[in-house]
């Protein structure tokens, strides 16, 4: 005997809510799109939902993960769906639900309000060539696959490559003045690279770059992030000093190479920490050696740049400076990067990848401070 209508309708509801959005990753009956659901006599359900913006890069997602969902359910022979497209009035509802139901007409820094949660992370270096971006992606990707939401802003405006290396290829979508980031690896990713024709160049002045940084963690859709990684440009420029008035409580990374030229200017990046308040959670030293075949290692390099840099900080800041990894020159970190998928996922055996892979479950497990944290402590009564 079949079940009754009413049991399937409620097992349809059910089955579309375990649909989540692609890029929002919350489920299609929460946010509104699911505008009808029927089942005919033939056991053929017709959806009808309501897309966040006309020409959705994701639809064919979401008619794959519909119908497979729907098509589960006892009793449906088939299934049909009619997409629409919301009403401004209906993205507008959308958008405020996102921001916890706020419309501001200035969006707030989530990761800058006194009751975020998410661990902020600078990526810094004292000069270009280094690795800097390399080693970002591969934390994120690392941090990403120990089950970690995971967030990648590429502050590198002159010399975006964060896209590239994740294999973020795809166009961010934009629900009324709310932007959502492509994702890749599970890692959500916003670049200027992304709203740029081509390769063009970027050519702009300090305002413009921190109007840039401020769109890029307010506009954006983020969710609830438990890390966000920050690519930023070489040096100590506009950038590093918008970073540390939009993010106060954000910390950086040093990364640096071993020979002493890249150390020393390493130190300089590290030390604006003393004039931004900020923490330095410690240096990574990348290209530390060339594996040989024979097991040896050649120190291209020079060595002990990352340990010196590590000594310095910890002087000139007052408080311990770890180096926490030592990540080892191989083409495959550079092929990997080329190709869009990181060592860390790629070749997680190789030395490097373990190595990165080392630093990120520190960077995982760091105990979350209590500063400016409200405990819930109250007077006892007399």
């Amino acid at each position: 005997m079949s079940a009754p209508v009413s049991t399937v309708e409620d097992a349809i509801q059910a089955a579309l809510a375990t649909v989540n959005d692609p890029e929002i990753r919350r489920p299609i009956t929460e946010l509104g799109m699911v505008r009808s659901a029927t089942i005919g006599a033939s056991g053929v359900v017709r959806v009808e939902l309501l897309l966040t913006v006309a020409g959705c890069p994701l639809k064919d997602k979401l008619r794959t993960d519909i119908t497979a969902a729907v098509a589960a359910v006892p009793g449906v022979t088939g299934v049909e769906i009619d997409f629409g497209v919301m009403s401004p009035e209906q993205r507008q509802s959308l958008q405020s639900q996102l921001r916890g139901g706020g419309a501001t007409e200035e969006p707030v820094i989530p990761f800058a309000q006194p009751g975020s949660r998410t661990r902020v992370y600078a990526v810094a270096s004292g000069k270009g060539g280094v690795g800097k971006s390399s080693v970002t992606v591969n934390l994120a990707a690392a941090l990403a696959a120990r089950g970690l939401s995971v967030g990648v802003v590429d502050a590198d405006i002159y010399g975006h490559s964060v896209p590239r290396m994740l294999g973020a290829d795809g166009r961010p979508t934009r629900v009324e003045d709310m932007i959502m980031p492509p994702q890749s690896h599970g890692v959500k990713v916003i670049s200027i690279g992304m709203f740029t024709d081509g390769n063009a160049a970027v050519v702009w002045r300090g305002p413009m770059l921190h109007r840039a940084l401020q769109q890029f963690l307010a506009d954006v859709y983020w969710g609830d992030l438990d890390v966000l990684l920050l690519d930023l440009p070489p040096g100590t420029g506009d950038v590093a000093i918008s970073l540390a008035q939009l993010l106060p409580n954000s910390e950086i990374l040093i990364v640096t190479t071993p020979q002493t030229a890249a150390a020393e200017v390493a130190e300089r990046a590290g030390a604006i920490a003393l004039q931004t308040h900020q923490r330095v959670v410690g240096v990574i030293e990348n290209m530390s050696w060339l594996e040989l075949p024979d097991g040896s290692r050649m120190e291209i390099f020079g060595a002990g740049g990352g340990t010196a840099v590590a000594e310095s900080l910890s002087r000139t800041i007052g408080a311990q400076v770890p180096l926490l990894g030592q990540i080892p020159l191989d083409t495959r970190v550079r092929e990997a990067g080329d190709a869009g998928n990181p060592i860390v996922l790629a070749e997680p055996a190789s030395p490097a990848a373990q190595a990165l892979g080392a630093i990120a479950d520190r960077l995982a497990l760091r105990r979350e401070s209590l500063l400016g944290k409200p405990l819930g402590l109250k007077p006892a009564g007399r």
